[in-house]
């Protein structure tokens, strides 16, 4: 499995200067990866063409043998009025079901699957969207933001859990907290402006997993070369 984008270019329309312009990157096995940069930069838009959730650019995105692909976000607008468990039910393949105990235990979603979408918290909204995307069939996860709203200590608890189980997809995980994706992640693509060239460059992470010990030596490096690159 690979997926490589090669000589991207986007400009939205009216827009002055390009957003890409001839970028290049990839990631060449599954992992729990993350895209960082500075606000504006175009992370959410990065992520949404190689989702396949916006056209109108130039350039390749190879997917190869990454057949579904999802992009989750951030404050997506469901129903209100439907309950958390039907939210989750309805999109959850019958061979999924058996999965779905494990990860709203995991999420802390227990006590609230009968309750209103419109009752909950931001963050508890997102972790009860995430568990709609983790429980479909896919190949690759983008989370843009998805953790947004959730507090530090479930974050890490649910980033672990997501790696355990799922070893062998492939994430794509935008934060804007440099710690996290430094602690967490495999390989993070860092997202400059279209006049640095190269756009984006490759820094490998620490990519701390349950039951391991994280080095802070390579935290703190990572973070300084993130810095740096930004």
């Amino acid at each position: 499995m690979l997926l490589q984008c090669s000589e991207l270019s986007f400009q939205f329309p009216q827009a002055e200067n390009p957003l890409f312009s001839g970028l290049n990157c990839q990631l060449p096995s599954p992992g729990f990866h993350g895209l960082f940069g500075l606000s504006g930069v175009g992370k959410s838009t990065l992520a949404k063409i190689i989702a396949g959730d916006l056209n109108g650019f130039s350039g390749k995105v190879s997917r190869d043998d990454l057949n579904a692909v999802l992009y989750s976000s951030n404050l997506e607008r469901l129903p209100g009025w439907s309950s958390v468990v039907d939210h989750i039910a309805k999109v959850i393949p019958s061979d999924r079901r058996s999965g779905m105990a494990e990860l709203v235990e995991s999420f802390g979603l227990r006590d609230y699957l009968d309750s209103r979408f419109s009752q909950l918290s931001l963050g508890q909204k997102n972790r009860a969207n995430l568990t709609r995307y983790l429980l479909q069939d896919f190949d690759l996860l983008v989370m843009d933001e998805s953790l947004a709203n959730v507090d530090e200590a479930t974050r890490e608890l649910i980033i672990l859990k997501i790696k355990e189980l799922f070893p062998d997809k492939y994430f794509l995980y935008i934060s804007h907290s440099v710690q996290e994706v430094s602690k967490f992640c495999d390989t993070i693509l860092v997202l400059r402006t279209f006049e640095k060239t190269p756009q984006i460059i490759d820094v490998a992470g620490c990519n701390y997993r349950q039951g391991g010990k994280l080095d802070k030596k390579c935290l703190e490096q990572t973070m300084l070369e993130i810095v740096n690159a930004s």
